[in-house]
């Protein structure tokens, strides 16, 4: 269990290197420069969102004249291409976006609410309806509300709104470019005829000659090594993987006392999910707080007798950190439920396959080579029959105990036994001593 413990003080302190390591690791701001040349490479998701909040803060302090938004991505969260909107429409700063492969879904959206969009030959854009995570187009409802902001963010520049709204609603039709049941998506040349694009654009030479602006004056932004983590750690399909092995090991070591491996694989879960969601600005003091009161619970189930109290409290502690530190607290919530849910059944097959008495005692070798054919890798300890001592640890049912003065591994007969009771062996099995809890009146 030390290794536990060692694991969650690693744990604390790493919180305090990972705050100062985002502080320090914000490249400075190069002034005098007027474009700040920005990648969208990837899928749109919350860590995007975070990334590019910094790098047009970065650009208002460098003085830039224009942002470039290099895109190529095939889209990504609905809730994080509408912040990311969102902040292209309130920048001061003039936004035009490169389309240099492809802006399709949220991806589109995001092109969309630029000032101006390039795009390179070959390059597309459109087929921007909304799904769920299994694939399927979303409910009615949602592509509505999806197609009136796409609708929304060509009309702010006064491209066709029509054309913007046909890229995410199958049932619109627009004369002599879609019928119903399809979908816009426009190539290049299609863009630009439509005046959903401003030109194109072979090379980044002609994009910054669109922008009036020279090679020398260009900042490159990148992501850095932190966002790249909390790109990874926020991922829908991620999250609940975390979720899952942060509750199986928890639990896990809650129920076997002495084996610290399920707890230190929980706590590393569970700090990563939070260090990412810290990186991309969506954990803050509070939810560091529940977090370590979590996990402070936690512990003191596995050393204190609580009979579960501790462990139950540190679970909710737990739960409401990981929900708080998501933007998307209701998918954070159903992913922790299922997560719970699958981390039950798959511990109900490991008491299943261990047994309910003595989880790990198939780890443990109870045969006895004999002398005369051999070395002795284990010897019985039949002579603990009938002696007495005390519990180090609880028995829940396994445990330790101290006997003679010599420290075994012992387990209850299925009863829950505190430490520093006494005990008496009643049966040895190869190397499998079990007690029982010598009650007062038979201790007088």
């Amino acid at each position: 269990m030390r290794r536990l413990v060692a694991v969650f003080v690693a744990f604390s302190v790493l919180l305090g290197v990972v705050s100062l390591w985002v502080s320090s690791s914000q490249p400075a701001a190069a002034q005098g420069r007027v474009v700040y040349w920005v990648p969208v490479k990837q899928e749109v998701e919350r860590g995007l969102t975070r990334f590019l909040e910094r790098s047009f803060q970065e650009a208002e302090k460098a003085g830039a004249r224009a942002i470039v938004l290099e895109m190529d991505t095939l889209g990504g969260e609905v809730n994080a291409a509408l912040a990311i909107g969102k902040l292209i429409r309130h920048s001061d700063i003039p936004v035009t976006v490169y389309i240099k492969g492809e802006a399709i879904s949220a991806g589109s959206y995001i092109a969309l609410n630029a000032d101006h969009i390039l795009m390179a030959p070959g390059s597309a854009m459109g087929a921007a309806e909304p799904r769920t995570m299994t694939g399927k187009p979303a409910d009615p409802k949602t592509v509505a509300f999806w197609a009136s902001n796409m609708r929304a963010a060509a009309e702010a520049h006064g491209r066709d709104p029509e054309i913007a709204a046909g890229m995410a609603d199958r049932n619109l039709t627009i004369k002599g470019l879609k019928k119903k049941g399809e979908l816009v998506s426009l190539s290049a040349n299609q863009a630009v005829k439509l005046k959903m694009a401003d030109q194109l654009a072979t090379s980044k030479k002609e994009v910054l000659d669109f922008v009036k602006a020279d090679p020398g004056d260009v900042i490159q932004g990148n992501p850095s090594l932190a966002e790249k983590v909390a790109r990874f750690v926020t991922s829908p399909y991620v999250i609940p993987v975390l979720f899952f092995l942060g509750m199986a090991g928890l639990i896990l070591e809650v129920l076997t006392p002495g084996f610290g491996l399920p707890g230190a694989i929980g706590i590393s879960a569970f700090g990563l999910y939070f260090f990412g969601h810290y990186l991309a600005g969506f954990a803050g003091v509070e939810t560091g707080f529940l977090l370590v009161l979590g996990l402070i619970l936690m512990l003191i189930e596995v050393f204190v007798a609580g009979f579960g109290l501790f462990g139950i409290l540190g679970l909710l502690s737990l739960g409401a950190s990981l929900v708080s530190a998501s933007q998307d607290k209701a998918f954070s919530l159903g992913s922790l439920l299922i997560a719970l849910v699958m981390a039950g059944v798959f511990l109900a097959v490991v008491a299943k396959i261990f047994g309910v008495r003595g989880t790990w005692k198939k780890f443990i070798l109870a045969d006895t080579q004999r002398n005369e054919t051999g070395y002795t890798s284990q010897t019985g300890r039949s002579e603990l029959l009938g002696r007495s001592g005390q519990t180090q640890t609880p028995l829940r049912p396994s445990g330790s105990a101290l006997i003679d003065g010599v420290r075994q591994d012992v387990v209850s007969e299925g009863e829950f036994i505190p430490p520093n009771s006494q005990v008496k062996v009643v049966d040895v099995q190869g190397v499998r001593v079990v007690v029982r809890l010598i009650k007062e009146e038979e201790a007088d």
